[in-house]
């Protein structure tokens, strides 16, 4: 067990602790309090004896009240004060107010210690799991790729090839590179996004075209899986975005709709885009295997991976939605998703703020420098909502 984990979970019992031992204050101060009360009420009671005793043995009635002074001789009884009774049950609400308003306080700063320290724990349980997950697929993906060129190396050392096999070979070999590449592009971008060190710029930049751009990087695979790709995105429509973020995210969609629909034999999907006030919204809606409607707040966490349901031979990081909720975070847009179910097909819809006039002294993000987006970043992006575990 990490050091830290000791040093938390030695932090809460002893929060833990201290919650029981102010409750046990709590319950002790106002036992105190009742047994004070009750032994002034007793001895209240011996004067009260005492002054009859007095006052059968002749005292007059004004000398027993100098002697107690807590009493009072009315018609030849004694009696306790009323003052001295008012006294006596104020000083008692006082004290038991006063145990239950500060125990009170350090009861709920406690509760409330135990409860952040509690979820810390619970989210830090729920991050190594997802992190082991995530080795392990990681792990996975680079052995995929990495015994493709080690077979690829082999056969052209060990076989006399002809040039159009030699090809082949190579070009398997730079696309195993290509993946390798961008999973830690990826993997490194999905850390300065999270520490939101990644400078973006805010420039109008044409869906069209964007969108023609990615679609048409997509064709031949759509084509080779049955798979019909329709664009409805009028001309003219300009959003304030940073150019990289809106291809990366467009890209991640429109692959996220190819991987949910390859595994149903082919289907449909629908790129539109409208304009709604003064935000531009695109919308990808797939004929594929969906997802569950419970699932929808989990899609864009970090290293989540839901299982579809259904055959799906996809594996990815975990991270691409994850990628495209930060990306849109940045650049002021947002995005959601929606499906009504496993097998139903699935919407993802992007919101930018529209282009226009800029507004008076607004000034345009820095782009580039160190922290600046990596060159893979506009490769396409895994379509982790189709992902099994």
């Amino acid at each position: 067990m990490k050091a830290a984990r000791i040093f938390e979970l030695t932090v809460l019992l002893l929060v833990v602790v201290s919650a029981l031992t102010a409750c046990w204050w709590l319950f002790d101060q106002r036992q105190y309090t009742l047994t004070r009360v009750h032994e002034a009420q007793r001895l209240h009671a011996e004067q009260v004896a005492a002054a009859r005793a007095l006052l059968a043995a002749g005292v007059p009635p004004q000398r027993v009240q100098t002697l107690l002074p807590d009493l009072i001789v009315s018609h030849g009884e004694p009696a306790v004060s009323p003052s001295v009774e008012r006294k006596l049950s104020s000083e008692q609400r006082r004290r038991i107010n006063q145990y239950l308003w500060e125990g009170g306080f350090f009861l709920l700063a406690l509760c409330a210690c135990i409860a952040l320290i509690w979820n810390a724990l619970r989210k830090e349980a729920q991050v190594l799991k997802e992190q082991d997950n995530f080795l392990a697929l990681v792990s996975h993906q680079f052995k995929t790729p990495l015994a493709s060129l080690q077979l690829s190396l082999e056969t052209m050392s060990l076989r006399a090839l002809t040039a159009e096999q030699l090809q082949t070979l190579i070009d398997r070999m730079l696309t195993d590179l290509t993946r390798m590449e961008t999973m830690v592009s990826r993997i490194l971008d999905s850390v300065r996004l999270s520490r939101g060190r990644v400078d973006l710029k805010r420039e109008p930049v044409a869906l069209a075209s964007a969108v023609g751009r990615v679609v048409g990087h997509f064709q031949e695979r759509a084509r080779r899986d049955r798979i019909r790709i329709e664009t409805q995105v009028p001309e003219g429509l300009q959003v304030l975005a940073d150019p990289l973020a809106v291809d990366v995210v467009v890209r991640n969609l429109v692959e996220n709709a190819l991987n949910a629909v390859s595994p149903v034999g082919g289907g449909k999907i629908v790129v539109s885009s409208r304009r709604v006030g003064a935000t531009i919204e695109l919308a990808v809606r797939d004929s594929g295997i969906g997802f569950r409607p419970a699932d929808e707040s989990h899609l864009f966490e970090k290293f989540s991976r839901l299982s579809p349901g259904v055959g799906s031979g996809y594996y990815g990081t975990g991270l691409g939605l994850y990628i495209v909720k930060r990306l849109m975070h940045l650049i002021g847009g947002s995005v959601t998703a929606h499906s009504e179910g496993l097998g139903r097909g699935a919407e993802f819809v992007l919101t930018w703020p529209a282009a226009g006039e800029p507004r008076p002294g607004e000034r345009p993000a820095r782009t580039g420098g160190p922290d600046a987006l990596s060159p893979g970043m506009p490769k396409p992006i895994e379509a982790d909502r189709k992902e099994s575990p």
